[in-house]
């Protein structure tokens, strides 16, 4: 290892070492903290993302991809409550085909497919009910390919043809859906389901599918339609008319100065009407023209008959020549025949009427009249069919809107305060990492910078080793006068010297207090005359710190 990369270690380990308890526990709290984020991050990083493998899967089929991923050592998620597998993305397109390979998923409607399967020796019965669950299965299949829609159930009701029936029975279909987590299926996609439904069955109509969701509400009545039941009818037609009110109010005398409420009568009966009407063309051509002549002449006496109850012959005396003409003509004209056979659907309205009431506060300049004109021309009243409007201005109460604003205000605040809260917590978290760690640094700079100061030049090594003679103990001293040989020493900071080598035969005691700097300088000392080749390449190391630096 190079002496720098050496020097540094060695250096923040001396560092380390001088630290306190307490800057020990913060600098390793802050060096846990760096390691459990730099993990979390790498997890984060290196997760793979997963794509889903399968969905809408079975209990059964969902037991056994999993089996098969377990042993091919393939890690998945499952969601939808088990119905959906997810897999690494990479492993999507194997995982499938393998799958594909073992028959997985097994559970199917089967659709066209179990026609294939049938015997030349099927019955007409079992003909039959095979291709109607193939019918089923491919209109289950369909629907459940559709947005939104998770699983499908497709039942048939198809009459038999018989040459003893004079009038046939329409087919009828009822479907279950079940809707994915948080969907909720809209009126078209339900009008979407009836009609490729009905479209499917030769005969069928749209108003002979049933739709049914999972919770067991329906979308769609045999009888009804697409819409709904009656109820679901009406309460869509007067939110269609509200809205289209409410819109042209908001303009007129502001959002939230007007309110409506419709009500609508909806008829629940559906009827089969033939009417035929006939009129005169104008100038109307001649079909057929048959005229017949009768001609009769001879001679005869007077014409004789009974009269009354009397059955005397009576004669009025008057003779005749006996001639006789008739002439009948029979034309046949054209004339415009006109058949119109009419299907009158359940959900025609009855009755409806319209409530208006706008605040008194924003009705100045407001003509009543004007307004009413406008509700009657935009929900489409109707005199005739009894359809009335009703015109209100009044004073609206202000205290629930009150209530709301100070609710909105008092809930604004506090997701404020919470968010401050949030970032005030999280800024003191950082501030204390990058506290800790500056902390750190300021004591590691400084241990270095005392380290700097209180290293020793060559020429101090010297002049101490020339003071300290060869000993090498902080009492040893050289000089004149002085018999290194016979200097005792008595204790730190004590020097006493022999009285013979004094020229003035003088008792002289010597007292100091050694510093630091004595104290390494006599350690310098001693591993230089101990190691003298270790001491050099210590010393080595120290002038390139210093011309690094």
């Amino acid at each position: 290892m190079p002496r720098q990369v050496s020097s540094v270690f060695r250096r923040f380990g001396n560092a380390v070492r001088e630290f306190t308890i307490a800057q020990r526990t913060v600098a390793i709290i802050g060096v846990a903290v760096l390691v459990l984020g730099a993990s979390a991050l790498g997890m984060w990083v290196t997760k793979p993302a997963y794509t889903p493998l399968f969905t809408g899967l079975s209990g059964a089929d969902a037991s056994s991809i999993v089996d098969q991923l377990t042993a091919d050592g393939v890690s998945y998620e499952l969601a939808d409550g088990g119905a959906s597998i997810m897999v690494p993305e990479s492993n999507v397109y194997s995982q499938r085909i393998k799958a594909a390979a073992a028959g997985l998923p097994s559970s199917s409607t089967g659709g066209y497919s179990l026609l294939d399967t049938m015997g030349v020796t099927s019955s007409e019965f079992q003909q039959s009910v095979t291709y109607k669950r193939a019918l089923e299965g491919e209109l289950a299949q369909t629907i459940g390919a559709m947005d939104g829609v998770q699983t499908a159930s497709v039942q048939l009701a198809i009459p038999e043809d018989s040459v003893f029936v004079s009038e046939k029975n329409a087919p009828t279909a009822s479907v279950f859906v079940q809707a994915r987590n948080g969907v909720t299926m809209s009126s078209d996609q339900v009008q979407a389901i009836v009609h490729l439904t009905s479209a499917s069955i030769d005969g069928m109509k749209a108003s002979d599918v049933a739709v049914i969701d999972s919770t067991g509400t329906v979308l769609s009545a045999v009888g009804i339609g697409a819409t709904g039941s009656s109820d679901q009818q009406a309460t869509d037609y007067e939110a269609r008319v509200r809205g289209s009110v409410q819109a042209m109010l908001d303009q007129v005398v502001g959002i939230g100065n007007a309110t409506v409420v419709v009500a609508a009568d909806l008829s629940t009966e559906s009827a089969s009407r033939v009417e035929e009407s006939f009129t005169s063309p104008t100038e109307a051509l001649t079909l057929s023209d048959s005229v017949d002549t009768e001609t009769y002449s001879g001679t005869g006496g007077a014409a004789a008959g009974v009269l009354g109850t009397d059955t005397a012959a009576t004669t009025d005396g008057t003779a005749t020549d006996g001639t006789f003409t008739s002439e009948s003509t029979t034309r046949n004209n054209a004339i415009n025949k006109v058949t119109e056979n009419r299907t009158i659907p359940a959900g025609s309205i009855t009755r409806q009427t319209v409530s208006v009431a706008i605040n008194a506060d924003a009705a100045d300049g407001i003509n009543v009249a004007d307004v009413t004109s406008l509700v009657t021309s935009a929900a489409g009243i109707d005199a005739v069919r009894g359809d009335a409007v009703t015109v209100e201005v009044m004073a609206f109460s202000t205290a629930d809107a009150t209530a709301a604003a100070a609710a909105l205000q008092a809930s604004t605040d506090a997701a404020a305060a919470a968010a401050t809260a949030e970032i005030i917590r999280v800024a003191v978290i950082t501030l204390g990492i990058v506290a800790t760690i500056i902390v750190s640094l300021v004591l590691y700079a400084r241990r270095s910078r005392r380290q700097s100061r209180e290293s020793v030049e060559i020429g101090e090594l010297s002049e101490s080793q020339g003071m300290l003679g060869g000993l090498g103990g902080v009492g040893a001293l050289t000089g004149p006068g002085a018999n290194p040989a016979n200097s005792q020493i008595a204790g730190p900071g004590s020097l006493f010297f022999n009285p013979t080598d004094l020229p003035t035969q003088v008792i002289r005691t010597v007292h100091f207090e050694p510093t630091e700097a004595d104290i390494r300088r006599g350690e310098i000392d001693a591993l230089a005359q101990n190691d003298p080749r270790g001491m050099a390449e210590q010393l080595r190391g120290l002038m390139d710190d210093r011309q690094s630096v």
